[in-house]
């Protein structure tokens, strides 16, 4: 994969092979469906999200999309993610698996939910 700065989300989704491609897309639309008010862009040099403050990001590696939900996101769904490679911010969602959809819309909600709180108090 050849990798250049992206300025746009767009950019750099198209970036990569097809078959990943749809795999990001595929992300991208999850998100933007579940947090359709959250503000999208490039942020260390990938795709991320914020509504009420940083959201979610993601990014396409070698064999994953790399989902950062915060370290905050990943440890609230410890139990439903021991099937994916996860670190303290971070998941794994390898490309010869389908995306956990309704996970991931879980994750986001779940998200908003926390920033929401934040800018309650």
């Amino acid at each position: 994969m050849k990798m250049k700065k992206a300025t746009s989300v767009e950019g750099y989704i198209a970036d990569f092979p097809k078959d990943i491609q749809l795999k990001l897309m595929e992300i991208r639309a999850l998100i933007k469906k579940t947090a359709p008010k959250a503000e999208e862009g490039i942020s260390y040099g990938m795709p991320g999200y914020k509504l009420n403050g940083p959201l979610v990001y993601f990014g396409g590696f070698k064999q994953h999309i790399g989902f950062f939900p915060t370290g905050e996101g990943v440890a609230e769904f410890a139990e439903e993610l021991k099937d994916y490679k996860t670190s303290k911010g971070t998941i794994q969602f390898p490309y010869d698996k389908p995306l956990p959809k309704t996970l991931i819309t879980r994750i986001v909600k779940h998200r908003i939910k926390v920033n929401e709180a934040k800018t309650k108090k």
